[in-house]
């Protein structure tokens, strides 16, 4: 049997021009040497997997080599790694300068790799300070560390610092297609993207998961065998996720929740992994920040297509709904339900059924009852239209006058009470005063007898009552309009009955009576008309409508709901 080898140690680069992701620190070393421009003291710092050491011993690969050497010599006797996290002590420092006065045997310079260079003890810095700032000519010390900020300013002071960056998600998803295709593997491209995702910028932990993951799925890697080896929940979640979201289905939603967990998953990481979903749908929203979205070709086309359905005031409120949840997460004695109540808050941003229009506010009929005040809409009689005479100059014909007959509707007279005296608006007395001249002007007197009573049918109080709803919805009154078409009207002689099964409907539909009684009236030409509306009780039992009520629907499911209210203090 073949002796496996992982793909970390067998693809380790042997030259620059192979040293994923770093070059601008390549290209610096490689002129260095070209012109014998290199520092005898090197800090090589940065995130682990990123290639501080393999940079090292191709450096001191290089500095060693010439024309005659063979490309399969290492210079073994040369190079000297030492790790500084089990050799931490001042002994070990000492033994080393001791060393270091001995010229190379082969090659031309000694070099000294300590890695884990921030594991030196304090004493042993100061030890190893004196050889580090005048070492032979033949020495060359290269110190590699993950934690810059630990070690003393005097030892950075000596150094030239080369700081190695995070590989980019990008360069290490090339780098794993170029291996699969070396080993034959097919391989996804949204596969290789999770691989370099979850390595998070260390080249070296993506390899090692890229060879997990083959073990696991043999020749062929598929996103879900990625996603199922890996234990990360797929884009597919969170794209279903957030259209159960804008369709406000909050029972689905919480049912995908419990199906995620089911499978093992934490609600933080899920809740964390949804606000990133909304940040990249934010991305897609401008042309200009679609590259900043590190995802596949196929899924970023999914992210445009569901950036399109979201607005933009939709993706901040959520972003920072899943943001509350993922800082309280922690500190969160119950920490599923807080989850669900996120969600369920998420799927109510698009819900405007209870929404109160305020800039429409419309005085219900029990004031003007409890006043003794009857009022009764008065419309305006539709005039003649005529169009004015034209001058005549001299030496042209007069044009006779053209007018446009139309029906027009006899209103009898309308006689209103006004006031006896005039107030000033300069004191409380003066507007107190404007305010009954405003109900008493509403005392109207009327002949009854003389107002139209013509037949009206069905169909069409239907027709009426279908133009009355589109009317609200071009002025922006969604919610009366909804509740116009929640119930379809039923003529009785000259009463139109409608059956709501909340309450609620019935007072905000009382509410805006007179405008609509008034538009039907002049519509179907018979002011006998009136409007009837009850409440069916138990179909009320059956909905949530007020939050009041949608606090005892969720009671009755999770009593515990009430604990959590009464210890945080939380209002309804």
């Amino acid at each position: 049997m073949e002796h496996f080898v992982v793909s970390a140690r067998k693809y380790r680069p042997q030259t620059f021009k192979d040293v994923v992701g770093q070059q601008a620190i390549t290209n610096t070393l490689l002129n260095a040497i070209e012109n014998n421009h290199l520092a005898q003291a090197l800090l090589f710092t940065g995130p682990r997997g990123v290639g501080k050491t393999t940079c090292a011993r191709i450096l001191a690969k290089m500095i060693n080599s010439d024309e005659n050497t063979s490309e399969n010599e290492d210079f073994a006797f040369n190079i000297f790694e030492l790790d500084a996290a089990s050799n931490n002590g001042v002994d070990q420092i000492r033994e080393l300068t001791d060393q270091v006065r001995i010229p190379p045997q082969v090659g031309k310079y000694k070099v000294y790799i300590i890695d884990e260079v921030h594991m030196l003890s304090q004493a042993a810095f100061n030890a190893f300070l004196k050889t580090l700032e005048e070492p032979p000519k033949h020495c060359i010390f290269i110190l590699a560390t993950t934690e810059k900020h630990k070690i003393i300013p005097t030892i950075l002071s000596r150094c030239q610092i080369f700081d190695f960056k995070r590989i980019t998600v990008s360069d290490a998803k090339d780098y794993l297609k170029y291996i699969a295709k070396e080993q034959g593997i097919t391989a996804e491209d949204d596969a290789l993207h999770i691989i370099a995702q979850k390595a998070d910028g260390a080249m070296r932990d993506a390899l090692s998961i890229f060879d997990r993951v083959v073990s696991f799925s043999g020749k062929n890697l598929t996103r879900q065998a990625v996603t199922e080896n890996l234990n990360v929940l797929d884009y597919e979640t969170y794209f279903t996720s957030t259209d159960l979201i804008l369709e406000n289905k909050i029972p689905d939603l919480l049912v995908q929740f419990n199906t995620i967990l089911s499978k093992g998953f934490d609600g933080h990481h899920y809740i964390a992994g949804l606000a990133s979903h909304f940040r990249d749908l934010m991305v897609c929203k401008n042309p200009a920040t679609i590259p900043l979205l590190e995802v596949g070709e196929d899924t970023s086309l999914k992210y445009q297509e569901q950036s399109q359905k979201t607005s933009h005031s939709f993706l901040m409120e959520g972003i920072r709904l899943a943001n509350d949840c993922d800082l309280k997460y922690k500190t969160s004695k119950n920490q599923r339900l807080l989850v669900e109540l996120t969600l369920m808050q998420l799927a109510s941003i698009t819900f405007d059924g209870e929404k109160k229009n305020l800039r429409h506010f419309i005085i219900p009929p029990s004031y003007f009852k409890a006043k003794g005040i009857t009022p009764i809409p008065v419309t305006k009689p539709k005039a003649e239209v005529k169009t004015p005479e034209r001058k005549t100059t001299i030496g042209s014909q007069a044009k006779p006058k053209e007018t446009v007959n139309e029906p027009v509707i006899k209103i009898p007279k309308i006689s209103i009470n006004k006031p006896k005296s005039s107030t000033s608006g300069l004191s409380l007395k003066s507007i107190r005063e404007k305010k009954e001249h405003q109900l008493r002007q509403m005392d109207v007197v009327i002949d009854e007898d003389a107002l139209p009573k013509e037949p009206v049918t069905q169909e069409a109080l239907d027709e009426a009552w279908k133009i009355y709803t589109e009317k609200m919805n071009k002025k922006g009154e969604k919610i009366m309009a909804s509740i116009l078409q929640m119930d379809q009207p039923k003529l009785k002689g000259t009463t139109i009955y409608l059956t709501y099964s909340n309450n609620t409907n019935k007072i905000e539909l009382q509410r805006a009576e007179f405008p609509l009684m008034a538009f039907l009236k002049k519509r179907l030409l018979n002011y006998d008309l009136k409007l009837d509306i009850t409440v069916n009780e138990e179909i009320a039992k059956k909905y949530a409508f007020t939050p009041l009520e949608k606090y005892e629907k969720l009671k009755e499911k999770n009593p515990n709901i009430e604990v959590l209210r009464q210890t945080f203090g939380l209002d309804i």
